[in-house]
């Protein structure tokens, strides 16, 4: 549970904030859900059912390489340290770089609004919860490696509305 993801949004009023509760099984997200009071939004997902936003099934759209991609990310500030290089990689190769939606871009992909969305430094609470629901709606969502999230790891996610441009942007991460 993420009772405040994105507080400085909620601090500054801006309405990209939300709620996130999510369940494992056998240590792999399973179910999801994000509520964003502010926008009235809520999102599911979990195997078998899909993912939805305010109980219409949402889908991620086709993007067959990084150069048409539109890529989001919480700030770049995140990625400073030993992440930044393999982040402006990334970046590079996109078509368009975005900034400040914490948990909402992840719903943004979700229904194909966007085409990546890339954070590091993240905990379980995080993002256990948007697994569910960018996998639901056809994305993929993995470590920097491209390595299952679940409890451990080292804190960094890239979700991919197309399964066939996930192998690419691992790859300029340099997983």
């Amino acid at each position: 549970i993420d009772p405040i993801d994105g507080t400085k949004a909620f601090i500054t009023g801006k309405p990209l904030f939300g709620t996130l509760i999510g369940l494992l099984k056998d240590g792999v997200p399973w179910i999801g859900v994000m509520d964003n009071p502010a926008l009235d939004e809520v999102w599911a997902g979990a195997p078998g059912i899909g993912a939805t936003r305010n109980g219409e099934t949402v889908r991620c759209r086709p993007c067959p390489d990084l150069a048409s991609a539109w890529l989001y990310t919480t700030s770049p500030q995140m990625h400073q340290g030993l992440n930044f290089g393999h982040f402006e990689n990334l970046r590079h190769g996109c078509r368009h770089a975005l900034y400040g939606g914490d948990c909402y871009s992840y719903g943004t992909l979700a229904r194909g609004r966007a085409d990546l969305v890339c954070d590091s430094s993240m905990q379980p609470y995080d993002y256990v919860a948007l697994v569910p629901i960018v996998e639901g709606a056809g994305g993929r969502m993995t470590d920097w490696a491209g390595g299952t999230l679940g409890l451990g790891g080292d804190g960094t996610v890239i979700a991919s509305g197309d399964p066939a441009l996930h192998d690419q942007a691992v790859a300029a991460l340099g997983g």
